[in-house]
């Protein structure tokens, strides 16, 4: 494997239809929601640098893209995803940490937040310094909440007015000091939990 990533350029449009079609069948085979996106709205984010892109030779193995809402003060790392042949190498964790630090260079003073249902994902944020938070901490944008329509579990996050979901909501706030090692949430929650279920293969943003 001589994987390497990438900070999107308009040279990697060609591969936004395999990334939707990546994305797609990730969420598919977990049986869990993820909000769909166009592959015009993929191609656009290559195009604007604000994406990160892993490939082998010339193969995707791996994505993740940033999106900004509440006039850029809000940013989110969306669509991890990572080829089913190249789960559980650590690749996962090195895309999440180059589009995290992609978002703190194109916007250092914005507040970075994710959404998941995923446990693997919850800890490589945790890891970042990312916290668990309400819904009511993150953005009010409807743009944002409305790109969850495409996902199964839509009715349920209606049913609560918007205040909760299945998903875990995380926060970067890049005013609070750094946070070099796993917050409590992270020793206490999620590692555990990941110790006592079966390895979990697929991610999601």
């Amino acid at each position: 494997m001589n994987v390497e990533i990438h900070i999107a350029n308009s040279s990697f449009v060609g591969y936004s239809q395999e990334i939707c079609d990546l994305i797609y069948e990730s969420a598919q085979a977990r049986g869990t929601g993820i909000a769909k996106r166009s592959t015009e709205y993929v191609a656009e984010k290559i195009e604007a640098g604000k994406a990160v892109i892993a490939l082998d030779g010339d193969k995707l193995v791996g994505f993740s893209y940033i999106e900004t809402f509440s006039h850029k003060r809000f940013v989110a790392n969306s669509g991890l995803v990572v080829h089913p042949d190249y789960r559980n190498q650590g690749l996962a964790k090195k895309i999440k940490k180059k589009i995290f630090d992609l978002s703190r260079k194109l916007y250092p003073n914005a507040k970075i937040f994710s959404i998941t249902t995923g446990l693997a994902v919850m800890k490589m944020n945790t890891e970042l310094g990312f916290k668990p938070v309400t819904f009511s901490e993150l953005t009010d944008d409807e743009e944002f909440w409305n790109g969850c329509k495409g996902c199964r579990n839509y009715d349920i996050l209606q049913r609560n007015n918007f205040t909760m979901c299945l998903c875990t909501g995380l926060l970067y706030d890049p005013k609070e000091p750094s946070i070099q090692k796993p917050s409590t949430f992270a020793k206490k929650v999620v590692k555990p939990v990941i110790k006592t279920r079966k390895p979990n293969k697929l991610y999601k943003k």
